[in-house]
């Protein structure tokens, strides 16, 4: 029979991976409640509106990358999450979070888009999101681009360069279209299919190119700084002070628009050199508009998400090694009065907060020793039936000078825990 495999783009991740993965997830969790955010899981299947709604018809994910399907028990059109930010703002909705008070939020688990998998790129892919709903203000805005900061600074990360823009408010954007649409117009025969069709779709994502025969249209194109009103200009100037007085360093790119519709006033990406054409590994903004957008209440609203298989990639590209969670005993046993005293000992042991490793399948005791020795165990504890019939265990230190010693296994594990 021919195998089955993982379907192309969506991976499996191996144990001698998944300690990178645990240590990532341990640390940010840990870094997001310094920070007061509360954890919300979100189902991987919404109805397909949702998305269409909160994202927008005339972009790359709903057009081209969203898995949809519809529901063969009653005829709904579903769609497995391409991102978090619209189904943590119908949650909130959905269960009046907003009530009595703002909300900081986080978020992890699988995406999914259809696209071409390369590294850094896959069909299924896991992101850490961060919402702050009902937050106005560039505060918030300079809150997150600092705490993300921070979290590089704890990964040890510092090949990584923070990008920021605003697209200030819907009226602003409004006059900043008109002045494009004119503008690109006049050079419609330079412009790709892509940049054809979104031309009076959502012009602003023209600027967002990657064809190296538009840049020089892209640079030369009206700049939406330019048409912001005082209100608008106060909101980035301000969030620049903030991150200044931070020691934030940024760089302003007037090009980055970001591929979701749902976005106002301030965006931003943390880039880096070193994982080729998939550079951006965290990436958000202000959203304002969204809640009322998918049917709440209006309010305001800011976040970001981060890709983990990208932050993993980069932490492997400086040679991180994550730490392993050390066995403490392995513990061998042969006969029959041994094997089921070595079952109640191994518990015993897990009672006083150690980690051990029950030897299984058999085996003779030098086998087994030397799966003890190749398990990284700090000691082995033997176990033959002369120890049980006692009620007592053979401690050997591994990785150590030190003699084997015999005792019971309380003091067996207050030994180890002292050790």
């Amino acid at each position: 029979m021919s195998q089955i495999q993982a379907i192309r783009g969506m991976n499996d991740i191996l144990p001698e991976h998944a300690d990178l993965w645990t240590f990532f997830e341990d640390t940010v969790e840990d870094w997001l409640r310094s920070y007061g955010y509360r954890s919300i899981r979100m189902p991987i299947v919404e109805q397909t509106a949702l998305f269409k709604r909160a994202i927008g018809e005339v972009t790359d994910i709903v057009e081209k990358e969203m898995y949809t399907f519809v529901d063969a028990l009653n005829g709904d059109s579903l769609t497995l999450r391409p991102e978090g930010t619209a189904s943590c703002v119908r949650a909130a909705i959905q269960h009046n979070l907003l009530y009595n008070a703002p909300q900081r939020l986080y978020y992890t688990g699988p995406m999914f888009r259809h696209e071409r998998p390369q590294k850094g790129r896959y069909r299924q892919f896991h992101q850490v999101g961060v919402e702050s709903l009902g937050y106005a203000g560039p505060d918030m805005d300079a809150e997150h681009i600092i705490m993300t900061a921070r979290l590089w600074k704890r990964l040890g990360l510092s090949d990584l360069a923070l990008q920021i823009n605003t697209l200030g408010s819907s009226a602003d954007r409004a006059r900043h279209r008109a002045r494009l649409v004119h503008y690109l117009g006049q050079h419609v025969d330079i412009l790709d299919e892509d940049s054809r069709r979104r031309l009076h779709t959502n012009p602003l994502r023209v600027l967002d190119s990657k064809n190296p025969a538009l840049q020089e249209l892209i640079e030369a194109a009206p700049k939406l700084l330019d048409d912001l009103d005082e209100a608008s200009l106060k909101h980035f100037e301000d969030l620049q002070v903030m991150l200044r007085d931070a020691g934030i360093e940024y760089q302003i790119n007037t090009r980055l628009v970001r591929g979701l519709d749902y976005y106002n006033f301030t965006v931003f990406e943390w880039v880096t050199t070193q994982l080729g054409a998939q550079g951006t590994v965290c990436a958000g903004g202000r959203y304002d508009g969204l809640i009322e957008q998918i049917g709440g209440k209006p309010a305001p609203a800011c976040g970001f998400a981060m890709g983990v298989e990208r932050l993993l990639a980069l932490l492997e590209e400086n040679a991180f090694q994550a730490p392993r969670v050390a066995t403490d005993v392995y513990l061998v046993h042969q006969g029959d009065a041994a094997n089921k005293f070595a079952m109640v000992a191994a518990e015993q042991l897990r009672d006083q907060g150690l980690h051990v490793l029950l030897h299984c399948g058999g085996g003779s005791f030098k086998s087994q020793m030397k799966k003890a020795d190749a398990s990284g165990a700090r000691y082995a504890l033997i176990i033959g039936d002369d120890e049980a019939g006692a009620g007592e265990v053979t401690l050997k230190p591994l990785r150590e000078l030190g003699e084997q010693m015999r005792m019971t296994v309380d003091a067996a594990a207050s030994l180890i825990n002292v050790g």
